[in-house]
């Protein structure tokens, strides 16, 4: 039988309008943004000010908590006292993205400081290879060194944006791609996620890297081509 709290819970849950409107909500925001960015095109319009703000990334779905608390909690039958410790634990998973994103924004920061990104610009020049190729290469060097996929991301970005200023839009979005495909490179024991597959699957460290690290590194290559081979018909 079901508890009678858990019938309770089955009783009150909100309504399919308020859980459709808030699952999309930060959806609406950043495409408002993007539509007032092509309608209005202009950064001092205090319109175009105010959904810059909303449209944010992070602003949109921090909105969208709050709403769905008053939307799909409240509607629910969850009191504050139930509330408050949902909240809480989500903090801790929050804290660790943070701190990846903040470590790998520093990490690119100081390879543009030193003049790394410089360097390996100039170094490219003399391989004669393609940017796109050269992005990815970076990107995989980073994520095998560091084995995470945001600090990839994040660092390869900063190395090989002085690339993208010559290129179309087309290309800079391939560029994008690029990176985003290399950062998926082999995950191995140095990665977090690595060790979170491998413990919800009940893995052992070899058969993980015959399965998880094999597929990622597929992935990875198989995205390259296929941008790379955009590349010559777009």
């Amino acid at each position: 039988m079901i508890p009678q709290r858990a019938s309770e819970d089955l009783e009150k849950r909100p309504g399919f309008g308020a859980t459709l409107f808030t699952v999309l909500l930060p959806v609406i925001l950043m495409l408002a943004k993007a539509l007032v960015d092509v309608v209005i095109d202009d950064p001092e319009n205090p319109v175009q000010r105010v959904f810059d703000v909303i449209g944010a990334p992070m602003i949109a779905l921090l909105a969208s908590v709050l709403v769905g608390i008053f939307t799909l909690l409240r509607p629910a039958g969850f009191s504050k006292e139930r509330i408050s410790p949902l909240v809480e634990k989500s903090l801790a998973p929050i804290a660790g993205i943070l701190l990846i994103v903040g470590a790998g924004g520093g990490f690119k920061q100081t390879l543009i400081d030193t003049g790394v990104g410089q360097m390996v610009l100039d170094i490219s020049k003399d391989w004669s290879i393609p940017a796109l190729l050269l992005a990815w290469l970076i990107a995989v060097a980073i994520r095998l060194a560091t084995g995470s996929a945001t600090v990839a991301t994040v660092s390869a970005a900063g190395l090989v944006a002085p690339l993208a200023a010559d290129m179309s839009t087309t290309h800079a979005a391939l560029l994008v791609l690029a990176i985003g495909a290399g950062s998926l490179f082999f995950s191995h024991v140095n990665d977090a996620g690595f060790w979170m597959v491998k413990e919800y699957f009940g893995l052992s460290v070899g058969q993980n890297i015959k399965t998880w690290s094999v597929m990622e590194t597929i992935i990875s290559v198989v995205a390259g081509g296929i941008v790379l081979l955009l590349s010559l018909v777009i």
